[in-house]
């Protein structure tokens, strides 16, 4: 049978596998496991939920809401919001769990449930199973009277208590810094230009004007054309691209190059380091981030912890080791002290607090990291599982290591969601990756 929950919630075409009669069975079957250690006779456990622009996030919160009010649980609608302000809502209003509607960067049709657990957590595979069992349980007798949970429609605090939030987490000065920000369209479309203009910088916000259709159409971090052109155009100091929940960064110099969350990462170690913030010494990221990274904390004197592919394994080492900076390539960037969460808005004003603090370029800080060329090709095939363990893949990848030695990189993994394989190669050249690259995932077509 296959998972209700992927790698970040459940996800859908909403109204058709994603439907308001499974977000109402979620919300209860959610209510039930969240909140069983929080149930008192004296109080009603608290849920907030907040979404994202599209209009399909209207009908699920509808279902969702009606779903936890009869399991019991009062409900709190703060709107529109990032998913990293529901998640620290969730935590600064006390409640027992926090949920958001949103597909991220998938385009509008579709859309997504997560949940958060108390404090703003995302929850472990565990306690999603949890969840996808109750639903199969659930009983058509719910609570009665004062049992039953309320319904409240739009907290008006809401918005300006994620701002409050956002300011006291970075206090430094940001006059004199023209920024881009593409909003996607989507939840940061009013909460990342107003914190952006509270730290001092001046903004142009493009792509800010959500109609309930037209998130992440042809615009926000996927699509980073945009706001490279517009920096160019308005002659900024940088641009940055938030996804359509604004829980990811990525960023562009004042040339119009892009930088990844690679280099994020590496602009925000150093930095960190310098101010004695980097806990250990050391930052989280993933296999998936450029061996240009690694070389660039070796140089640094930074250690650097790798985890599977997901912003959850990150999260999961950084609370383990109780370090202070994660992230991934893709611009999810963790900071724990702040959030407990990825939350894109908060990378947008540290990249800028680093480039006040030091009066360097983002280019200049950039430069602390190499990104070396990358290629990535998809292959399709029958049987996931047998690829890394069949000995003609295993040669392939012995002898394209042996050929690259410590100047590049061979990465082999499986789709989690597809029936792909993926062969990852770097080098020190395009060509000699993309060379190796088609050799690898030739032998792996065979298999």
């Amino acid at each position: 049978m296959t998972r209700l929950f992927g790698t970040d919630g459940v996800r859908g075409l909403a109204n058709k596998n994603l439907t308001a009669a499974l977000a109402l069975k979620l919300g209860a079957a959610a209510a039930q496991v969240l909140t069983k250690d929080r149930r008192s006779d004296e109080r009603r456990p608290t849920a907030v939920i907040g979404r994202d622009p599209r209009a399909s996030g209207e009908m699920l919160a509808a279902a969702l809401s009606a779903g936890l009010a009869y399991a019991g649980v009062d409900v709190l609608r703060v709107g529109v919001l990032p998913t990293p302000g529901v998640a620290f809502l969730t935590k600064d209003y006390g409640a027992a769990l926090g949920v958001v509607i949103s597909a991220s960067h998938n385009p509008m049709p579709d859309n997504g449930i997560k949940f958060f657990s108390a404090g703003g957590r995302k929850l472990p595979d565990s306690v999603e199973d949890e969840i996808e069992a109750a639903m199969a349980e659930l009983s058509d007798q719910g609570p009665t009277g004062t049992g039953v949970g309320r319904i409240i429609e739009e907290a008006g605090d809401a918005r300006q208590r994620y701002l409050a939030h956002l300011a006291e987490s970075v206090t430094t000065d940001l006059s004199g810094i023209k920024v881009v920000v593409d909003a996607a369209n989507g939840a940061a479309s009013a909460v990342a230009p107003l914190a952006y203009e509270a730290a001092g910088a001046e903004v142009v916000a493009i792509f800010n004007q959500p109609d309930a259709y037209n998130i992440n159409d042809n615009c926000g971090s996927t699509h980073i054309d945009k706001v490279q052109a517009a920096v160019l155009e308005h002659g900024a100091d940088l641009g940055l691209a938030h996804d359509g929940d604004a829980d990811r960064c990525l960023a562009v110099d004042a040339q119009g190059n892009v930088v990844d969350g690679d280099q994020i990462m590496a602009i925000l170690a150093v930095g960190m380091k310098e101010d004695s913030d980097l806990r250990h010494n050391t930052l989280v990221a993933t296999v998936m981030s450029n061996l240009g990274l690694k070389l660039a904390m070796q140089r640094e004197g930074i250690n650097m912890v790798e985890t599977k592919v997901g912003d959850r394994y990150v999260l999961e080492e950084l609370g383990r080791g109780g370090y202070s900076l994660g992230g991934e390539q893709s611009g999810h960037i963790v900071l724990p002290d702040f959030a407990t969460t990825g939350d894109g808005t908060l990378s947008g004003l540290r990249i800028m607090a680093r480039m006040a603090s030091t009066g360097k370029s983002l280019a200049e800080l950039a430069s602390v990291m190499t990104v070396l060329p990358q290629v990535l090709i998809n292959v399709p095939v029958s049987d996931k599982s047998a690829v890394l363990s069949d000995d003609a893949v295993v040669a392939a990848k012995t002898e394209a290591e042996n050929e690259l030695g410590d100047s590049g990189r061979v990465l082999l993994r499986p789709s989690g969601t597809e029936e792909l394989f993926r062969v990852m190669v770097e080098a020190e050249n395009k060509e000699q990756a993309r060379k190796v690259a088609g050799r690898i995932a030739a032998v792996v077509a065979a298999v």
